[in-house]
């Protein structure tokens, strides 16, 4: 199978995951402190787990943000700008297209909030793709999109609200099987919940860890 080359894009912090705000409000004057800490954390477990499947051979965070940079380029995953600045299939298209510069063929688009992604769900995943074309994940409740594959390279992003329907219309097959980590993205409390109970990376494990322990 030919390798993949994953493209996942990571907002601004400030921006990211404003649905997870209420958990970290619980931190008073560190709450905006430990919001950033959550996002990264998330993401670093979704680019681990990424970067040791072995059906990847590189990884590349889309993002304007250096403290997304310095943590995913520690973790052995790549960087580009996000030179659009137009959302997040902007950013994919701008990410493909760089992937392409950088010898690319298959390439697939990841969601950045995969805290329980195990990279054998991911290798399962793609290898699936290679022998479908054109493919995708919908997230645990069906209507998202948590992985779009394109063994040509020709992504074609749809991601939003609806993802799904949006991905199945134009054309992209629905890929099913059991990999509960690669179904669930984390956008509120009760998402971050049913992620713990399926078995979360060390990274948001040790923050959930470290912020639970009482004061003083």
């Amino acid at each position: 199978m030919q390798p993949w080359f994953v493209i996942i894009p990571a907002k601004l912090l400030a921006r990211a995951k404003t649905r997870l705000t209420p958990l970290s409000a619980r931190h008073g004057d560190q709450s905006a402190a430990r919001h950033r800490e959550l996002v990264l954390a998330m993401l670093a477990d979704t680019v681990s787990a990424a970067v040791a499947s072995s059906a990847v051979a590189a990884v590349m965070v889309v993002t304007n943000d250096p403290e997304v940079g310095d943590l995913v380029r520690a973790l052995r995953a790549r960087t580009v700008a996000d030179e659009p600045d137009h959302g997040l299939n902007a950013a994919l298209v701008h990410g493909a297209q760089a992937a392409r510069a950088a010898g690319a063929r298959a390439i697939a688009a990841m969601n950045s909030d995969l805290p329980a992604l195990h990279p054998e769900e991911l290798t399962r995943a793609l290898t699936c793709a290679a022998e479908t074309g054109r493919s995708f994940v919908a997230d645990r409740e069906g209507t998202g999109t948590t992985l779009l594959c394109a063994p040509s390279g020709d992504l074609d992003p749809r991601f939003g609200p609806g993802s799904a329907a949006d991905h199945a219309r134009s054309g992209a097959a629905l890929l099913t099987d059991n990999w509960p980590g690669l179904c669930r993205d984390v956008d509120t409390e009760a998402d971050l919940r049913t992620a713990v109970a399926i078995g979360l990376g060390t990274h948001t494990a040790g923050f959930l860890s470290a912020t639970s322990r009482p004061s003083g």
